[in-house]
């Protein structure tokens, strides 16, 4: 399985993903500079965390128009997965390819720590390693990570079971006291209808590796590999 990790001006956490693919995965992997427009041949491309174009304006507005992002478009069209990790989540909102927005988080302060996540749904190619209702621990480390969208969409994402991940606390409980941004409903990341590009405000790259605290981020890009290879369905 072929990896894409697109890098902005200003992302910072592209050498992480880089490193969960290639060393702890042992698949193959390439950067692909936000001017370029050729993403031919991946199986699957992956928006890092960072502050794309030093997140002026609005996270995401500027990295909008860089020419990398009407390939990002098409090749989620086709059906490839797409991953956005954090202000890759903000991109994601910011072009469309999946609904909704981004707020300063309520403390309006940069919140970094570990958080807890329920997975609401792991029949996705992002979570299909998981257990419903388990609890991932994975850390967060944003300013604008408060997930905010119109009734209409809430209810659509629910419906449709788009909404993957909620912040909970240790015993899986989706708490006011367990939402570390003010995002609505708990809402830590989510899916297209589709289910082939997941937005996620926490870092799954920062937590692959036992030195690192915790492997519960592994199993979104052991999910991948699995969707990836897994025969089509005719």
């Amino acid at each position: 399985m072929r990896f894409g990790v697109v890098v902005f001006p200003g992302s910072n956490n592209d050498h992480d993903c880089y490193r969960v693919v290639e060393d702890v995965l042992e698949e193959p992997v390439e950067y692909i500079w936000h001017q370029d427009s050729d993403v031919e041949g991946f199986d699957a491309l992956i928006l890092p965390g960072g502050f794309s174009y030093g997140d002026y304006l609005r996270t995401g507005a500027i990295a909008r128009f860089s020419p990398v992002v009407e390939s990002v478009k098409r090749f989620a069209d086709g059906g490839g997965l797409v991953l956005g990790i954090c202000n890759g989540f903000q991109i994601l909102l910011e072009i469309g390819l999946l609904p909704g927005a981004m707020l300063r988080n309520q403390s309006l302060k940069f919140v970094c720590q570990y958080v807890n996540l329920r997975v609401e749904n792991n029949e996705t190619p992002f979570t299909n390693q998981c257990v419903n209702g388990e609890v991932l621990r994975v850390p967060i480390a944003h300013n604008e990570g408060a997930y905010f969208a119109d009734q209409t969409t809430l209810e659509a994402l629910r419906a449709n079971q788009q909404v993957v991940f909620s912040y909970c606390d240790d015993a899986g409980r989706v708490v006011e006291e367990a939402n570390p941004n003010g995002a609505l409903e708990n809402i830590a990341g989510i899916v297209n209808d589709r289910g082939n590009v997941l937005g996620m405000m926490p870092h799954p790259e920062r937590c692959s590796e036992e030195m690192l605290g915790s492997l519960d981020g592994l199993k979104i890009f052991r999910s991948m590999l699995a969707a990836a290879k897994a025969p089509a369905t005719p």
